[in-house]
């Protein structure tokens, strides 16, 4: 049963990193690397509320650190979110962060980005140039 126990401690303690990077991170590079938008959504979302929660983690640690169950309910919360049967962080973004972006932003809008890559003022927005690339200048890679 000791052994059994020891097991099961060290799943648990690589079930986190697994679930809240690894696979997270595998499943980002195939996002991007395909032609729809909808998973691409998924794991922006993912990794803003993963971000979130681990800022927030950082700032409440003294407190969390008297919960006992809280890194296995942090666990159940992650699989929610990563996994594609159930799409977690997509639908947080839409049914709770989407809403305070378009209040506060009016919405990001196709234009948005012309304007921060410079392509829409003449002379502005060399540094965002120098980060976001125009399509076709490292095509040679």
């Amino acid at each position: 049963m000791n052994r059994l126990w020891t097991f099961l401690t060290y799943v648990h303690a690589l079930a986190g990193p697994v679930l809240m990077l690894l696979y997270p991170l595998y499943a980002s590079v195939i996002a991007i690397e395909s032609t729809t938008k909808v998973d691409d959504e998924q794991w922006l979302a993912y990794w803003i509320l993963y971000s979130f929660l681990t800022l927030t983690e950082m700032v409440l640690q003294p407190i969390l650190e008297w919960i006992p169950i809280w890194y296995t309910a942090k666990l159940v919360l992650m699989a929610w979110l990563v996994l594609p049967q159930f799409r977690g962080a997509a639908f947080i973004y839409q049914k709770f962060v989407r809403q305070y972006i378009v209040k506060y932003t009016g919405g990001v809008k196709e234009h948005d980005h012309k304007s921060l890559t410079g392509t829409g003022n003449k002379g502005k927005g060399k540094f965002v140039d120098f980060i976001i690339p125009k399509k076709g200048e490292h095509e040679a890679y």
